[in-house]
């Protein structure tokens, strides 16, 4: 019977490298990485407009001005956009790592997402029962993070996954 001192020892750290990556693996966070900037975009220049005390430009929705106004669009001095932002650019950079491999960055991907559906759907609870008004902005952002979501569940599995 061999002593654990003749027994090779464990690395307890793992590999920072990346893994091979199937090509519907590439595709699919490929997608997810430019949802992601789509996302990116619109809430980037809901922020800017926010900061510089401008109205954007909603098509004259008379909905569109009372959400974007109102003071479910902000956490105390910070606009909700903003925080949008910081998720869609998280997101974008969670999917572009797992596109290359890494698996950490696809459980960061995925618990990113879940926090913006849930996000989203706060939010849209808000405009529906609370304002009874809708912002086109934010159902685009919605559309973009249920798309998000949909692409979460319907996620290949790798090989190393399956064993």
């Amino acid at each position: 019977m061999k002593s654990r001192k003749d027994q090779p020892a464990r690395s307890t750290m793992r590999e920072a490298s990346p893994a091979r990556t199937s090509r519907a693996e590439t595709i699919f966070y490929g997608a997810a990485a430019l949802i992601s900037l789509l996302g990116l975009a619109e809430a980037t220049y809901l922020t800017v407009i926010f900061l510089l005390g401008e109205t954007a430009v909603c098509g004259g929705s008379a909905d569109c001005f009372q959400v974007l106004g109102s003071g479910y669009a902000k956490i105390g001095p910070v606009p909700v956009s903003g925080l949008g932002a910081l998720a869609y650019f998280g997101a974008f950079t969670f999917a572009t790592f797992a596109g290359l491999g890494y698996a950490r960055a696809r459980q960061f991907f995925a618990w990113t997402v879940i926090a913006m559906f849930c996000m989203t759907l706060w939010l849209l609870f808000v405009q529906a029962f609370r304002l009874h008004a809708f912002c086109r902005y934010c159902l685009f952002s919605a559309a973009l993070v249920f798309l998000l979501t949909g692409l979460v569940v319907a996620r290949p599995v790798t090989e190393t996954q399956r064993n």
